[in-house]
């Protein structure tokens, strides 16, 4: 009881800490962002050093991108098959051995390109496989109460340590001394990020075993099916996997690669306007994660995302009528706060609605939606641009998604699909473990526990019951 109320007593965002696997995890999680961070940059500067050019660079990113996009399917599949803690080390190890291996060539004058490109992708292959295991492995030692705020605690770290300390000390490492250093640092991180995740104790597979027989073939390629399958019968998956195709085709492409010549062609800007826009986008994205951490669950917490998502477009707007710096600057805040805050109720909901069998692939779907148009929106947006302008693509862009998002929301019926699975502390408290003495025969339920959707009858979704 003491350490129950110790738990509730600290602020809603800091509770997941009270749990030592979850430490561990976390602790591990910030030293494989860092680890990605530092690395992010290195690579650019490896190729250069190298005597790469921009075709060089290209290379590796495409091929790493690649790699990402095609791994990350096949890592729902293995996520949901064997031990997910014993994924997260073995992909740490294999990235300190590629970072490694980059630093010692370097050190020692034999490195070339394609050992740079292996490198690259073995890289994006890591990345590509981590986030299913991660989201697999989280409802398994955090409370569902818990969930929200320990997806916040991943939205802060992931923008600081990934998109900002990691580069800034990768370019410093690199400015006084060389790549190779700042391999050796990357490397160091996931040794690191290794030792803490064989710090945790084995967390066993949520699935049954029995469903794993057969051939490897036709098993894997049956899992593959089955969380496609899962997708296409529950509409508020399917709904927001959509949404986020077009969110990201729209989007990617500009902030990525537009935003630059805007800054040159308007404010005659440089890499320090674009760094200060980017930084700006990280700042937000950090906040608003907080602020989703810190609070409860809400009621129409479908409604609410999407609402947000909906307008997270709609600052490209400002940026494509810009005439000063500040504005980009305000655009990128805002973009950051309104396209990642919403991430802590996704991520919270596929944990405590998706059958815990099944999160592994559901979670390497929406990885997969949201990079696999990214390359397709960073080549489209220039010929686009060319033909219609700078400033009518950013309008565009910022624009088209918002009609998307109400039709799917409507064409699922959202509004209807969050009141039949509440997800409030309060649904949560209605649905707590009532242990009934034996005398009555009752039966033992599973405290903070929501039944997953696959049990939910399609009467249920259609016909919800009245809001508790």
């Amino acid at each position: 009881m003491s350490s129950s109320v110790s738990t509730s007593s600290l602020p809603r965002v800091l509770r997941p800490f009270s749990g030592a696997q979850y430490r561990r995890l976390v602790f591990g999680l910030m030293l494989a962002l860092f680890s990605d961070g530092v690395w992010t940059v290195t690579v650019v500067w490896q190729v250069i050093e190298i005597g790469g050019g921009p075709g060089q660079v290209s290379l590796a990113s495409g091929l790493a991108a690649t790699g990402m996009v095609i791994s990350t399917l096949f890592g729902g599949v293995l996520a949901d098959r064997v031990s997910q803690r014993s994924i997260i080390v073995g992909l740490e190890i294999v990235k300190m051995i590629a970072f490694g291996m980059v630093a010692i060539c370097a050190l020692t004058g034999v490195l070339t390109l394609p050992i740079v490109v292996i490198a690259a992708i073995l890289g994006g292959i890591t990345t590509g496989m981590y986030y299913p295991a991660y989201s697999a492995l989280l409802p398994a030692i955090v409370e569902p109460a818990q969930l929200q705020a320990a997806n916040g605690i991943e939205g802060i770290a992931r923008p600081v340590l990934f998109q900002a300390v990691g580069p800034m000390v990768a370019g410093a490492v690199i400015s006084v001394a060389a790549p190779a250093q700042a391999s050796i640092i990357a490397a160091i991180a996931s040794v690191g990020a290794a030792l803490c995740y064989l710090l945790m104790r084995p967390v066993a597979v949520r699935r049954d075993p029995a469903t794993l027989r057969g051939p490897v073939v036709r098993s894997v390629l049956t899992d593959l099916a089955e969380g496609f399958v899962y997708m296409w019968r529950t509409p508020w998956l399917w709904a927001t996997l959509f949404f986020a195709t077009v969110l990201v085709l729209a989007t990617m492409g500009p902030i990525e690669v537009l935003i630059p010549f805007a800054l040159r062609e308007r404010v005659n800007g440089g890499a320090g306007d674009h760094s200060l826009v980017l930084a700006a986008f990280g700042v937000g994205a950090a906040a608003s994660s907080f602020v989703f951490a810190s609070i409860p669950m809400p009621r129409r917490y479908l409604t609410l995302m999407f609402g947000i998502w909906s307008l997270s477009s709609v600052p490209l707007v400002l940026m494509g009528v810009a005439e000063h710096t500040w504005v980009f600057i305000v655009a990128g805040f805002l973009t950051g706060i309104l396209y990642d805050g919403p991430m802590v109720l996704w991520g919270t909901l596929l944990q405590r609605r998706v059958p815990p069998a099944l999160l592994g692939r559901v979670a390497s779907l929406d990885f997969f939606v949201s990079v696999v148009l990214m390359p397709v929106s960073m080549a489209l947006v220039a010929p686009v641009s060319h033909a219609i302008g700078v400033t009518t693509t950013f309008v565009l862009c910022g624009l088209i998604p918002v009609p998307v998002a109400v039709g799917f929301y409507l064409a699922a019926r959202l509004w209807r699909d969050e009141v039949a699975h509440p997800l409030t502390d309060e649904a949560q408290a209605v649905a707590a473990a009532v242990v009934h003495d034996e005398m009555t025969g009752a039966a033992f339920v599973e405290p903070n526990t929501v039944e997953p959707d696959a049990v939910v009858s399609q009467e249920d979704r259609d016909d919800p019951p009245a809001a508790p």
